[in-house]
Protein backbone atom coordinates (compact mmCIF):
# COMPACT_ATOMS: atom_id res chain seq x y z
CA UNK A 1 0.00 0.00 0.00
CA UNK A 2 1.11 3.70 -0.51
CA UNK A 3 2.51 5.40 2.08
CA UNK A 4 -0.60 8.49 3.24
CA UNK A 5 -3.21 7.66 0.20
CA UNK A 6 -5.36 5.83 2.71
CA UNK A 7 -7.26 7.34 5.96
CA UNK A 8 -6.12 5.92 8.98
CA UNK A 9 -8.14 2.59 10.20
CA UNK A 10 -8.72 2.24 13.66
CA UNK A 11 -12.10 1.35 16.37
CA UNK A 12 -15.39 3.85 16.29
CA UNK A 13 -17.70 3.25 19.05
CA UNK A 14 -20.88 3.63 17.30
CA UNK A 15 -23.77 4.47 19.47
CA UNK A 16 -27.54 4.18 18.29
CA UNK A 17 -29.49 7.07 19.47
CA UNK A 18 -33.05 5.48 19.51
CA UNK A 19 -31.68 2.67 21.68
CA UNK A 20 -28.36 3.72 23.21
CA UNK A 21 -26.73 0.76 22.21
CA UNK A 22 -22.96 0.88 21.89
CA UNK A 23 -21.22 -0.86 19.26
CA UNK A 24 -16.99 -0.92 18.31
CA UNK A 25 -16.34 -1.02 14.66
CA UNK A 26 -13.62 -0.55 12.43
CA UNK A 27 -13.73 2.43 10.32
CA UNK A 28 -11.93 5.06 8.76
CA UNK A 29 -14.04 7.69 10.14
CA UNK A 30 -12.62 10.71 12.05
CA UNK A 31 -15.34 12.23 14.24
CA UNK A 32 -13.50 14.53 16.56
CA UNK A 33 -16.29 13.84 19.71
CA UNK A 34 -14.87 11.11 22.10
CA UNK A 35 -16.06 8.85 24.83
CA UNK A 36 -14.67 6.51 27.32
CA UNK A 37 -16.26 2.78 26.67
CA UNK A 38 -14.64 -0.08 28.63
CA UNK A 39 -12.14 2.17 30.16
CA UNK A 40 -11.13 3.54 26.75
CA UNK A 41 -11.55 6.26 25.13
CA UNK A 42 -12.81 5.96 21.37
CA UNK A 43 -14.03 8.22 18.77
CA UNK A 44 -17.61 8.52 19.08
CA UNK A 45 -20.38 7.88 15.55
CA UNK A 46 -23.96 8.52 16.62
CA UNK A 47 -26.58 6.80 14.26
CA UNK A 48 -30.08 7.20 13.78
CA UNK A 49 -30.44 3.22 13.73
CA UNK A 50 -28.71 -0.06 14.26
CA UNK A 51 -29.46 -3.54 14.41
CA UNK A 52 -30.83 -3.05 17.64
CA UNK A 53 -33.59 -0.61 16.95
CA UNK A 54 -34.67 -1.82 13.56
CA UNK A 55 -37.46 -3.45 13.00
CA UNK A 56 -36.33 -6.12 10.89
CA UNK A 57 -33.58 -7.04 13.56
CA UNK A 58 -36.35 -6.86 16.40
CA UNK A 59 -39.13 -8.74 14.85
CA UNK A 60 -41.70 -5.69 15.66
CA UNK A 61 -44.02 -3.97 13.49
CA UNK A 62 -43.87 -0.51 15.12
CA UNK A 63 -40.93 1.20 13.81
CA UNK A 64 -39.28 3.52 16.30
CA UNK A 65 -38.10 6.92 14.57
CA UNK A 66 -36.25 9.33 17.05
CA UNK A 67 -35.46 11.65 14.32
CA UNK A 68 -39.70 11.73 13.56
CA UNK A 69 -38.97 10.88 9.67
CA UNK A 70 -40.95 8.77 9.51
CA UNK A 71 -43.98 10.89 11.07
CA UNK A 72 -43.48 13.94 8.77
CA UNK A 73 -43.48 10.98 5.92
CA UNK A 74 -46.97 9.47 6.53
CA UNK A 75 -48.21 12.99 7.45
CA UNK A 76 -47.47 14.33 4.12
CA UNK A 77 -48.66 11.33 1.88
CA UNK A 78 -51.76 11.20 4.40
CA UNK A 79 -52.77 14.75 3.44
CA UNK A 80 -52.64 14.28 -0.30
CA UNK A 81 -54.61 10.93 0.16
CA UNK A 82 -57.14 12.92 1.35
CA UNK A 83 -56.82 15.23 -1.09
CA UNK A 84 -56.95 12.88 -3.56
CA UNK A 85 -59.70 11.13 -2.64
CA UNK A 86 -62.02 14.52 -2.27
CA UNK A 87 -61.52 15.30 -5.90
CA UNK A 88 -62.10 11.41 -6.82
CA UNK A 89 -65.34 12.27 -4.98
CA UNK A 90 -65.96 15.56 -6.75
CA UNK A 91 -65.74 13.79 -10.17
CA UNK A 92 -68.07 10.93 -9.30
CA UNK A 93 -70.57 13.44 -8.37
CA UNK A 94 -70.42 15.16 -11.52
CA UNK A 95 -70.22 12.19 -13.62
CA UNK A 96 -73.87 11.07 -12.11
CA UNK A 97 -76.39 11.71 -14.19
CA UNK A 98 -79.14 14.58 -13.50
CA UNK A 99 -82.28 14.26 -13.17
CA UNK A 100 -83.71 16.56 -15.58
CA UNK A 101 -86.74 18.72 -14.84
CA UNK A 102 -89.86 17.55 -16.78
CA UNK A 103 -91.60 20.54 -18.42
CA UNK A 104 -95.71 21.08 -17.89
CA UNK A 105 -97.85 22.38 -20.93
Amino acid sequence: MKEKTHPPYHDVLFVDSSTGAKYIIGSTLQPKEKEKYEEKEYPVSRVPISSSSHPFFTKSNQFIDSEGRVDKFTKKYQRKSEAVMKDKERQEENKKPKAKASKKK
